[in-house]
């Protein structure tokens, strides 16, 4: 208790910069330099950030490895995080110095009609995650010698100290164990909300989750506690099913085991017409093309969470259209951040929702190198990366 109250006290940086640790990504798929950098005071509707602990994302990889745009150097990767509000500016009232909150790439203003709506997580006055801070279109990181480094996803999160808007802010209980309520800054969430907000998944029907990746996992957790009855995984590592089982897979699909016959085909064969849900879950054209086609005709619903590359277009066949099968996409799993992250942190508290089963491995933030190994190695589902030095 005694350290929650210290963090009450008033920060005695509030208005000044504060010189920390980064991991900075300053060239495409060269390791990450941990260096000194300088992270400015917040502007108004700005909160500065001290960071807990973070974890790895296979979006951070895709970006650290990208060479054409959206990619930009030098920047501060990193978006799903936990921390503790250092300092806010002028008119913020959400928050304040001392209280716990998770960061998310996806806005929640409360103010636009997309926000106000039940019906979009899509906010419409900050629509898109940015390089700057969405307000200003300025950086609040530069390193010693003065160069800008770009934030990313509106978090940037592989640091001591972050400015993030308050829009992509989020209060929550600090009772929940940091290194489990960072994965509901992204990862879990956006694959649980594809189940519980997106599809909507009822009790007793089947999906089918192509990529066993800690999203299709998640997804799987979505479905478990949405009652789903069957849940098929389909990945081509087999190793995967034994994992898949912890949230709730009944089944398994290898694609290289289908002798003849394409994963749809066998998916309708195993469901008697097809699965009622399917969610993609690599980002692979191909493979959003064999989810639809094995969701049932009449009211089958596939639900996009990877993304191709830039200019990759779908092709569907139209009488499946016509026949009542529908695709759609789902970004943050359809959450609304300041509202339904409460819901699923409330759930892990009544141990109805699995977060422990998805960190499989915990490094200290000199161990980034690792963390990014482990991933690209597909050795892990979540690495938690500590912030502290201890």
């Amino acid at each position: 208790m005694a350290a929650m109250d210290d963090e009450k006290l008033p920060s005695e940086s509030r208005g000044k910069p504060i010189r920390c640790r980064a991991a900075v990504s300053r060239k495409p798929g060269e390791p990450l330099v941990i260096e000194e950098i300088m992270v400015a005071p917040p502007m108004p509707h700005e909160v500065r950030i001290r960071i807990i602990c973070t974890s790895l994302c296979q979006t951070d990889l895709s970006f650290w490895k990208m060479k054409d745009f959206p990619a930009i150097f030098p920047r501060i990767l990193g978006h799903e995080a936990i921390g503790v509000v250092e300092s806010v500016g002028e008119d913020v009232n959400e928050v304040t110095e001392g209280d716990t909150v998770i960061p998310t790439f996806v806005s929640d203003c409360g103010e636009c009609a997309d926000c106000k709506s039940t019906r979009s997580n899509l906010c419409a006055k900050f629509p898109r995650p940015s390089n700057f801070m969405p307000r200003y279109g300025t950086s609040r990181f530069t390193d010693l010698s003065g160069e800008v480094l770009y934030h990313f996803l509106s978090v940037s999160s592989f640091t001591e100290y972050t400015v993030v808007d308050i829009a992509h802010i989020t209060k929550i209980d600090p009772a929940i164990p940091p290194s489990r309520a960072c994965l509901l800054s992204c990862g879990v969430s956006t694959g649980v909300g594809a189940a519980w907000r997106t599809a909507k998944v009822e009790k007793g029907s089947t999906v089918a989750i192509f990529g066993l990746g800690s999203i299709g996992l998640a997804v799987a957790e979505g479905a478990r506690l949405c009652g789903a009855a069957r849940i098929i995984g389909v990945d081509v590592n087999r190793d995967k099913f034994e994992i898949g089982k912890k949230f709730g897979l009944t089944d398994f699909v290898d694609p290289a085991n289908c002798e003849n016959n394409s994963v749809s085909e066998v998916i309708k064969e195993m469901t008697g017409g097809g699965a009622d849900y399917c969610f993609e879950c690599v980002g692979l054209i191909s493979l959003m093309q064999e989810a639809y086609a094995c969701c049932r005709k009449g009211w089958g619903k596939t639900v996009v969470l990877g993304m191709d590359g830039p200019g990759s277009q779908v092709t569907l066949p139209s009488l499946d259209i016509i026949f009542g099968k529908t695709l759609t996409g789902s970004l943050f799993g359809g959450l609304k951040p300041k509202s339904d992250i409460a819901v699923l942190i409330n759930r892990y508290k009544d141990k109805e929702l699995q977060l422990d089963e998805f960190v499989t491995h915990e490094v200290r933030f000199e161990e980034i190198k690792k963390a990014f190994d482990l991933l690209i190695e597909g050795k892990c589902l979540r690495c938690v990366i500590y912030m502290t030095k201890e």
